[in-house]
């Protein structure tokens, strides 16, 4: 059935081929456990998790190297809630219940769990908070970040152009992104991204709109953004 689906998918929509190439070669290639490798962390690392959801990827990084300090950013209230609830007493874990973006405000999201988007249309929905890029590292003491994991279902078109065009991409030494492919216009939206990127990381693997990586240039070395 789920072999009928992704055909029924890719003849509707075409464009939607090159996330189930990806897909298929991310399931063949076991690129699960290349995502998931974080043994490299070094103690205290400072690792943000964009997209908490239940915290099982905090868990992850936490479990391969316990002394770090991770932020997770989870705009669901729900959600944001159970996670305060679950690292109550963990000085390691700091539990922001908004989402960052390009400005100050809210945002009015679809509710389906762990897929719940800005982007995607699904039923139901609740206004979540967005705290800028810039009055977030301005208001904290963040020069440099080793490790960043970004899976906002659509947010990334908001939250990486926020990023680089603050300068701030510069202070990821490591970044995980999930772009997703929504609609067609979505394609051309992360080639403009990925452009971007490559001012100041280089794509260390990449299946599109599965998972890819980027470790920054070894010119940069964080600090304040200019």
């Amino acid at each position: 059935m789920a072999s009928f689906k992704k055909w029924q998918d890719r003849r509707r929509n075409p464009w939607r081929g090159v996330f189930h190439d990806a897909f298929r070669l991310w399931k063949k290639e076991n690129g699960q456990s290349r995502l998931l490798d974080y043994n490299g962390l070094p103690e205290g690392a400072v690792v943000f998790d964009f997209g908490g959801f239940k915290g099982e990827w905090t868990d992850t990084v936490l479990g391969q190297q316990p002394e770090c300090s991770i932020h997770v950013f989870e705009p669901h209230p729900g959600f944001a809630e159970r996670l305060v609830t679950k690292y109550r007493g963990d000085s390691r874990v700091f539990v922001h219940g908004f989402a960052l973006g390009s400005r100050d405000g809210t945002l009015r999201l679809s509710d389906a769990g762990d897929a719940s988007s800005a982007v995607a249309g699904h039923e139901g929905g609740f206004e979540a908070r967005v705290m800028s890029v810039t009055e977030f590292f301005g208001s904290n003491e963040i020069s440099g970040i080793d490790l960043a994991k970004c899976n906002i279902e659509g947010g990334e078109y908001d939250l990486l152009p926020a990023l680089i065009n603050g300068g701030f991409i510069r202070r990821i030494r490591r970044l995980q992104v999930q772009f997703h492919l929504f609609e067609q216009a979505l394609v051309a939206e992360r080639d403009t991204i990925r452009r971007q990127l490559a001012e100041s990381h280089d794509c260390e693997w990449c299946y599109p709109f599965v998972w890819e990586e980027w470790i920054r240039h070894s010119a940069y070395t964080g600090g304040p953004a200019s």
